[in-house]
């Protein structure tokens, strides 16, 4: 699924070190490739599907939970999600019957899933999609560290990569997913997540004060189409 673009923020400058048990996460992961052509739920990075492989990746911030949200009639990806879950139960998956209308259904499913936990410690929610294939645990744990209600990721657009364009002539300053969000905050925009309505428009109204930002061009690096596969398989990033 893209990722949201937020124009706004303030250098995140807090200390790295990681957080536990304050926060939970949302794997928005029902998108339906269109674009790509076939589930990057599925694609396989170091032996196994991006699905489980960002899950793991999660469950390395030491979550109270982590809320995976997957599309409806989609066998082999609940199957993938499924096993791990079964190995670990801080993980909870959640089926979106509608996945074609959007993120933002999917993250209103997540949070509607974190809020029955009645986790009364929780403070702020990691948000992550599946398919920015370099992302690392510094980078999360660096989202976490940060006190700003909103702290986002920070990146260039790789499109000029599908061109062999360079760096210079790329999309600057997209910011957007993975994010660290005060979870009252989210719970408050809960009733406004319609649809493909994200919250991009709702973290753009916050004062620049309130949002953070995460410098990695690493995340650039996002599966939409066929072509972007094709690099990263070139690259090594992902299994062939």
């Amino acid at each position: 699924m893209s990722k949201r673009a937020f124009t706004e923020g303030t250098e995140h400058t807090e200390s790295t070190e990681k957080q536990s048990q304050n926060h939970t996460v949302i794997i928005l992961a029902s998108g339906l490739s269109q674009r790509l052509g076939q589930p990057k739920q599925l694609l396989v990075k170091n032996g196994e599907p991006l699905i489980t492989y960002m899950t793991r990746l999660a469950l390395t911030t030491n979550p109270q939970a982590i809320v995976v949200v997957i599309p409806d009639s989609h066998c082999l990806i609940a199957s993938a999600i499924t096993e791990l879950a079964n190995q670990y139960p801080t993980v909870q998956i959640v089926v979106n019957p509608k996945p074609e209308t959007g993120m933002a259904h999917s993250l209103h499913l997540g949070i509607e899933t974190i809020a029955a936990f009645e986790l009364i410690s929780i403070d702020r929610v990691l948000i992550m999609g599946v398919d920015q294939v370099l992302l690392d645990e510094p980078h999360l744990t660096a989202l976490l560290a940060g006190k700003q209600t909103v702290v986002a990721s920070r990146y260039h657009s790789w499109q000029g990569l599908e061109k062999h364009q360079n760096r210079d002539e790329m999309a600057l300053n997209i910011i957007g997913l993975p994010l660290a969000i005060n979870y009252k905050m989210l719970r408050h925009w809960q009733s406004e997540l319609i649809g493909d309505k994200g919250f991009r428009h709702l973290i753009r109204g916050l004062p620049a004060e309130q949002i953070g930002r995460v410098d990695n061009d690493q995340l650039s690096y996002d599966i939409d189409t066929p072509e972007q596969l094709t690099f990263a398989i070139r690259q090594g990033w992902l299994d062939s």
